[in-house]
């Protein structure tokens, strides 16, 4: 019998051990992603609420590196190319620290977002951003450390950074008009060589209407007179429609382009199709 309860107790103390209880964190996580212009813009970060302490210049001492936010650093992502104001950064995701001051705070993009809370040594070279923003007072407390993406236009946007009564906004902008311009280049210009491939492909696949699907490839052949898979794919949709001289004219063209490539797949199907289709090699 002492040797059950031994055992029982035991079980019961390796439950206890192992056991977790679920309570809302003290600091708890915020991610929000807003769209600026044509650009996704992700923030990620933990909220420490006020309760009555005093914050700036007491909880977060001024002139000194902060994580900005709570436990791991607050980070930003962003997908495309950016100027964080006024500094060229590339697409990804950066940790964001500051060092609050009583009038200014610097505010730093920091290539590296695996800390938790400040790094163990700062590195200057993984700083590709920073830049000195004058503080405002807002007219409302705010409870929880907040940050936000805000003052949206096409061309860019705010970081906002807001806590207690102070409230910081970084401007930075967004590529909308390049990508805009883009776009319309490439719908205004008409469908790519890849685009008629695919079209034409689908068209051969699926057995539908061949003539169509031979002009379409017959459009990317000439957009892409060296792509050798492109003339390979005509010869098999003039084979299918019946044009077996047609077909070996352009098997025959493949192949040549397939050996110049060194592409000894291409070689063989070229090949192969040719000896089905009668050719004379």
């Amino acid at each position: 019998m002492k040797k059950i309860i031994v055992v029982l107790s035991l079980l019961l103390v390796a439950g206890t051990a192992v056991a977790q209880i679920d309570a809302p964190q003290p600091s708890p996580i915020a991610k929000a992603t807003q769209t600026v212009g044509l650009t996704e813009v992700t923030l990620e970060y933990s909220r420490p609420a006020k309760r009555g302490r005093a914050i700036f210049g007491e909880l977060v001492p001024f002139d000194k590196l902060w994580r900005t936010g709570a436990n791991s650093n607050s980070m930003i992502t962003f997908s495309d190319d950016v100027k964080f104001a006024g500094t060229e950064v590339k697409a990804g995701t950066y940790a964001v620290y500051t060092k609050p001051g009583k009038k200014e705070w610097t505010v730093m993009l920091y290539d590296d977002t695996s800390n938790w809370g400040n790094p163990r040594a700062w590195d200057e070279e993984k700083v590709v951003a920073t830049t000195s923003v004058a503080t405002k007072k807002l007219k409302n407390q705010v409870e929880s450390w907040t940050m936000a993406i805000n003052e949206l236009t096409m061309e860019g946007a705010h970081l906002q950074m807001m806590w207690d009564e102070t409230l910081v906004a970084v401007p930075f902008t967004v590529p909308t008009a390049a990508k805009t311009q883009t776009s319309i280049d490439k719908v205004m210009s008409g469908p790519s060589a890849n685009d008629y491939y695919a079209a034409a492909t689908f068209y051969l696949d699926a057995n539908k209407n061949l003539q169509q699907a031979h002009e379409w490839i017959s459009e990317a052949v000439k957009a892409r007179p060296e792509a050798y898979w492109m003339h390979r794919k005509k010869a098999l949709i003039e084979a299918k429609m019946g044009n077996k001289s047609a077909a070996i004219a352009s098997a025959k063209f493949s192949l040549t382009l397939a050996e110049e490539a060194k592409n000894m797949d291409y070689v063989k199907l070229n090949t192969d199709s040719l000896k089905e289709w009668g050719a004379k090699m």
